[in-house]
Parts: structure tokens; sequence; C-alpha cells
């Protein structure tokens, strides 16, 4: 059965441990935003989750970078790889955007999902050029499911 959690109370809206895990793995979540035409779109990207956020990074110039602007709707989905009726979705609104450390931040991330700490290893034609963009993510309501 289904759990959904509601931001009704003062205070952060906080992840259950029992699905904690979806984001402090290596599972790459959906991220939904909204297109200038009301429009949803899905990506897929890397995420963490640091007790109060959930955090995303991207690049200077995507769509979702567009989408994503301070206060703007938006839905993460992580589904349990080893089993698809476990689930955790995370409605929130953009809290944080900000280039302050996002380098560091996509460095961790390419660490906890690909092993390598240094996201541009592979992409050298990027280093330097490509700005980076660490977006923090305030739930307001948490549903599960298994």
């Amino acid at each position: 059965m289904p759990i959904k959690y509601d931001k009704t109370v003062s205070g952060p809206l906080v992840v259950p441990s029992t699905h904690r895990d979806l984001l402090d793995g290596a599972v790459v979540v959906g991220l939904i935003t909204v297109m200038p035409d009301g429009q949803p779109q899905a990506t897929p990207v890397w995420a963490d989750y640091d007790g109060t956020y959930v955090r995303v990074n991207t690049a200077r110039g995507r769509q979702k970078e567009k989408n994503m602007k301070l206060g703007a709707k938006v839905t993460i989905l992580a589904i349990d790889p080893q089993n698809a009726d476990r689930w955790l979705e995370i409605r929130g609104q953009i809290a944080v955007e900000t280039e302050d450390g996002a380098v560091e931040h996509i460095n961790s991330l390419s660490a906890k999902y690909g092993g390598d700490p240094d996201f541009f290893s592979t992409k050298e034609d990027q280093r330097g050029i490509e700005i980076r963009v660490t977006y923090k993510i305030e739930p307001t309501r948490i549903n599960t499911n298994a």
C-alpha cells in the first residue's frame, strides 16, 4: 500500500529511511520538469540527498536547466532496479540554484554512479567550457510504495 507524506507541518519533509537507499545508491532517477508550454518533460538524471534537499546537477543551456528556475515545481521518481513495485516519488520545488560547488557536486555524482571522481575525464572537450549548476529540490510531498 502506498504511503504518502505531505508537508502540512513546519520543518523539512524528510525522505523515509525505508526508501532512502533509492537516493543514496546509484539509482538513476527520473526528473520531471514542466516546459514553457505546460508539457511535462522527463529526463533520467543522477541525484543525491543531503537530508533536506534532493540535489541534481546539469549544464547551463539544457532544456531541464531552462525549466528549473527558483520556485519551479518538479518531481523525482526513483524506482528500485531490483523490484519495480518499490518506488519513491518526491514532488517539490526548486529551492536553490547555484554554480558554486557544482563541479565538485557533479564529480561526487560521477564517483557514485560511474566510479570516476572526475566527471570531465571522458569529456575533456567540455572541461572549462560547460557551466555546471546544482539544483536543490525541497520536497513538498513524498509518496512511496512497497
